[in-house]
């Protein structure tokens, strides 16, 4: 979520090599994002050869900020 919510959108295969993820074990994360509408999915073809774009939308954006402000009060309680 952080690279999407950084950059707004980026290809899969942009994430997956970032993140050093198999295709697998990255569609199984984006699956639930996706479930949860965090992001949007959008497939198309460049030429000839198939594309996926991933775009954080304004609930993944609002849900990160709230799991950011969550970890900093956690970490402020542990001091």
């Amino acid at each position: 979520m952080a690279l999407l919510i950084r950059e707004g959108e980026l290809p899969f295969k942009a994430i997956k090599e970032e993140l050093n993820l198999t295709d697998g074990n990255l569609a199984s994360h984006i699956k639930k994002l996706e479930s949860e509408e965090f992001v949007e999915v959008e497939k198309f073809f460049e030429g000839k050869k198939p594309k996926t774009v991933l775009k954080v939308t304004d609930k993944g954006k609002e849900e990160f900020k709230k799991y950011i402000q969550e970890l900093k009060q956690f970490i402020g309680d542990m001091s």
